[in-house]
């Protein structure tokens, strides 16, 4: 059965991709909107009320997605291991650093990438100048004027773990490698381990299983995660119109979309990172207008100006470097179990922790 999908996936991939794709990106954009999801705000509720609901919430997508990947990988749906994600190059200066800034930069912005795509969706115009900023600084960190300082200050903070006998980053492979273990054992506990952990964690506090918002937010994002391995694995194949194996992420994505609006007549098809981030906005905006909550706004005055566009750009070279964002990595990444979204998913707290004693300092 899966093999006659994946046929039927293969003969037209773009079409699916797009198609595909921009329904992952609908619900995606929908959902944030709605339930007011947002990873920024789950570090300001703790801080400023001691309010971890929103915070669960993210950790549940995480966990909802860790265990959808482990269920569809052995079934041959899709191999993480063609990612970004899982190189045996650890790269742990660039996940420190990339996080950091992230989380300094989404502070500044007043939200990640994602809430930015639902702001924007929603009628507010500094969010959707955010979004430009973002994908024009991160372009210029992967290849542009940022590139080779990112390249000097990260490349040299790296780890080989084929050195270890480990041919990938993975938690699993790393457990299988240091302890001995059989690989489909070492998978399974680690599963069990982190994704149990997460899902008994957020569950454990009454007030957030009380809250069908936060809890439909944790498991619908981590579904839309799901669903994106699960397009693009079905459609990968290096002789095709998908080359890549992904899910969502939206720092790059703001660059390749920027990029496809210039160039529209370059390309054949939108990409998969084109068409969930145009479907994110979509989603959001049919969540604005269906509640509606739908209104324009723009920047108060230039200090909100200039802080905004200080975070977008953060939140760019952030992004870029640590390979992802508050989704990309945090969710997308850690589903594969691989250890430097792990380290980019707490550098992106700690940097968003210490962005609201810089927010607070400057009041």
């Amino acid at each position: 059965m899966i093999e006659m999908w994946r046929e039927a996936a293969l003969e037209n991939a773009a079409t699916w991709v797009a198609w595909g794709g921009l329904a992952i990106g609908i619900v995606f954009g929908f959902t944030v909107q709605r339930t007011n999801f947002c990873t920024m705000g789950s570090i300001s509720d703790i801080m400023s009320f001691g309010d971890w609901r929103r915070f669960r919430s993210w950790l549940l997508a995480a966990g909802v997605a860790i265990i959808g990947v482990a269920v569809i990988e052995p079934m041959g749906i899709v191999d993480t291991g063609y990612s970004i994600y899982t190189s045996p190059t650890l790269q742990w200066g660039g996940h420190v650093l990339g996080g950091l800034l992230f989380g300094i930069g989404m502070v500044f912005a007043g939200g990640c990438v994602s809430k930015n795509l639902a702001r924007a969706g929603g009628g507010d115009l500094r969010s959707l100048v955010v979004l430009g900023v973002i994908g024009i600084a991160g372009y210029m960190t992967i290849g542009g004027l940022f590139g080779p300082a990112r390249v000097a200050v990260t490349a040299p903070l790296s780890a080989d773990l084929s050195a270890l006998g480990a041919d990938n980053q993975r938690i699993d492979t790393l457990l299988a490698t240091l302890t001995g273990l059989g690989a489909a054992t070492a998978r399974i506990v680690t599963v069990a381990v982190i994704a149990g952990a997460i899902v008994v964690w957020s569950f454990w506090d009454r007030s957030f299983r009380s809250s069908a918002n936060h809890v439909l937010a944790g498991v619908v994002i981590g579904l839309c995660v799901l669903a994106g391995w699960v397009l693009t694995g079905m459609t990968f194949d290096d002789f095709a119109d998908n080359p890549q194996v992904q899910s969502l992420s939206y720092v790059r994505p703001a660059g390749d979309t920027v990029d496809y609006l210039m160039r529209f007549t370059a390309y054949d098809a939108a990409s998969f990172t084109v068409v969930t981030l145009i479907g994110a906005l979509v989603g959001a905006f049919l969540s604005a207008i269906t509640n509606r909550s739908f209104a324009f706004a723009t920047f108060s005055d230039s200090t909100d100006t200039l802080r905004n566009m200080g975070g977008a750009i953060l939140m760019g070279i952030g992004g870029v470097t640590g390979l992802g964002c508050t989704i990309g990595q945090s969710v997308t990444g850690f589903s594969t179990l691989a250890l430097g979204s792990l380290i980019t998913f707490i550098a992106i707290v700690v940097g968003g922790v210490i962005g609201m004693k810089a927010m607070e300092a400057l009041a």
